[in-house]
């Protein structure tokens, strides 16, 4: 499917949740009875309206500046929305990224395409020599971020739709 030069692609759901709570718990995953190698945790999270949510966090998950998280942070998880779950209360999500609140400091996590648009046409990178390209690793990017699930930590945009900022990091979430 082609579009013409600005012409907007036709709106997409985000591939990815998120939210936003107090850790109030953090435990080690267990199988059958036995702490695991402590490689898996969950964290307990309690969102602003008193509703709990369970997120495991595991290697794979990519936490913003590789912030030790800790009990009664606030912070923002994301989770594959398309990701099977098992239906229980609280709802439990595999986090695949995570980020402590912090003032000034915005963070979108979000497919976006060759033209740098997330999927929701929310937001548009603007890329310039001095953004950091790496990858989930802290390695870095030997390519371009577009068509690529990113982490993109900036701290304004403007007011138009979609919004544009120049980050100050893009991380490339590469599975």
């Amino acid at each position: 499917m082609d579009f013409a030069v600005g012409e907007r692609m036709p709106f997409r759901r985000s591939r990815f949740g998120s939210v936003t709570g107090t850790i109030v718990d953090m435990s080690p995953a267990r199988t059958g009875g036995r702490r695991t190698n402590g490689c898996i945790i969950y964290m307990t999270v309690e969102d602003r309206e008193g509703n709990t949510v369970l997120f495991m966090v595991t290697p794979s998950t990519y936490v913003v500046e590789f912030e030790t998280l800790s009990l009664g942070m606030t912070c923002t998880f994301w989770y594959a929305a398309d990701a099977p779950m098992p239906l229980s209360y609280p709802p439990q999500y595999n986090a695949v990224a995570a980020a402590q609140e912090k003032g000034g400091r915005m963070v979108s996590v979000g497919y976006f395409n060759a033209s740098l648009v997330n999927d929701e046409q929310t937001l548009q990178l603007n890329m310039d020599r001095r953004v950091e390209v790496r990858t989930s690793n802290n390695q870095y990017f030997q390519g371009s971020p577009g068509n690529h699930t990113l982490v993109v930590t900036y701290e304004s945009s403007t007011r138009s739709i979609p919004a544009q900022t120049t980050p100050s990091k893009v991380v490339v979430l590469c599975a």
